[in-house]
């Protein structure tokens, strides 16, 4: 193999690490605009996670797609908005598989009451993802709760 096969070899090597990365970043992106975009709308869960996906809140833990919606029920009928901003992704990648480390910052606005009483949070999360035929996807994830304020929802 010549110096230049095995530069060009390195070089598919490099811009697949990247494109990963770029594609587990977006993955987390969309999780977080889901959550405030498509509430009532649960069509966008296998764009995000696997369907044996197992989630851990320090409210509960979720497994699978029932899981997920059990969660998400619980959300749109403690609250009313939500808006989350996830930040500071770090990629492990292994192959088809990658772990995630990232913080979590989200406001919840409680149904009925004015914006000014919410429900706020900061953490920061660890996930895997894997490689599935549609792109990358959640396999588990759990939340670290760091600090919050106000009232948040009932414990399951």
């Amino acid at each position: 193999m010549s110096s230049l096969d095995n530069d060009i070899a390195a070089l598919r090597t490099q811009v697949r690490l990247l494109s990963d990365r770029a594609e587990i970043a977006e993955l987390c992106d969309r999780y977080v605009m889901h959550l405030d975009k498509n509430r009532g709308n649960d069509t966008w869960f296998g764009s995000v996670f696997t369907d044996d996906v197992h989630l851990t809140f320090p409210m509960g833990e979720y497994k699978g797609m029932e899981g997920l919606a059990a969660f998400q029920q619980m959300a749109r009928t403690t609250f009313e908005r939500t808006h989350h901003i996830g930040s500071n992704y770090t990629v492990e990648l292994d192959g088809d598989r990658a772990g995630i480390r990232a913080h979590l910052t989200a406001v919840h606005v409680r149904k009925g009451e004015e914006p000014a009483a919410h429900f706020d949070i900061g953490g920061h999360y660890e996930a895997e993802a894997v490689r599935t035929a549609d792109g990358w996807r959640i396999r588990r994830f759990t939340f670290d709760l760091v600090w919050n304020a106000g009232q948040g929802p009932k414990h399951s």
